[in-house]
């Protein structure tokens, strides 16, 4: 594999990855939160996170350039600290991020909803506070979800190009991701390249899906008879 490869791959993970970790992080917190609170404010939060799987990229790129550019709401902010992520590989893993939050909430939420209420109530009534209810009870019981969700948004961050050539651009070596990429070797005429860097993101999309796809059979949900 030729250093041309190496570069977007390895950068196309580096984003996926830390795309995956902060949707770990913010989707479980949203799916819980949701899964509990039933209300139409609450079916409206959940409309507005589930928005970027159904928005095309560009919008969300268009989004992204009009918040983080240095005229944007918090652009402007984040310029006063010295921080700008339009054209930075940090630009790239908040267009992922984005683009992929949709599926680690939807499925946290689906697998948070399955955990059985008995056996949360049962943890309070044996003293357990409501954080290590959450840690020790429903977090455990609703991990397969969980991972499996995190395994697509992993696969949805590794593909993504609309939002992400939007804000991080094209820069071979900085910014151009896996996806990125195979659209510069197209249009360059680089079929070669091409078709290489199309069948290493096909073999790893592919080997993400059926280990996610395993994880979503082997779950079930918790009861008590």
């Amino acid at each position: 594999m030729s250093p041309d490869i190496w570069q977007p791959l390895l950068l196309s993970l580096k984003v996926a990855l830390w795309a995956t970790g902060l949707n770990l992080l913010l989707g479980v917190a949203s799916a819980f939160a949701l899964s509990r609170w039933r209300s139409r404010l609450g079916n409206l939060l959940d409309a507005v996170f589930t928005l970027p799987l159904v928005l095309p990229p560009t919008v969300l790129g268009y989004y992204l350039l009009v918040l983080l550019g240095r005229r944007g709401a918090f652009g402007a902010w984040l310029e006063h600290w010295g921080i700008n992520p339009v054209f930075t590989w940090q630009g790239a893993v908040i267009a992922s991020t984005l683009a992929a939050f949709p599926l680690v909430h939807k499925a946290a939420r689906a697998a948070f909803e399955n955990v059985d209420a008995q056996l949360q109530s049962a943890a309070r009534v044996l003293g357990l506070s409501h954080p290590a209810v959450f840690f020790r009870v429903s977090l455990p019981l609703a991990s397969r979800g969980i991972v499996a969700g995190a395994l697509l948004a992993f696969a949805r961050a590794l593909g993504e190009f609309g939002a992400t050539l939007m804000i991080a651009g094209n820069l071979p070596g900085r910014t151009q991701t896996l996806s990125v990429a195979i659209y510069s070797a197209i249009e360059a005429g680089d079929e070669a390249g091409a078709a290489t860097l199309v069948v290493v993101a096909s073999l790893t999309c592919i080997a993400v899906l059926l280990l996610a796809g395993r994880l979503t059979r082997g779950h079930a949900p918790q009861r008590v008879a």
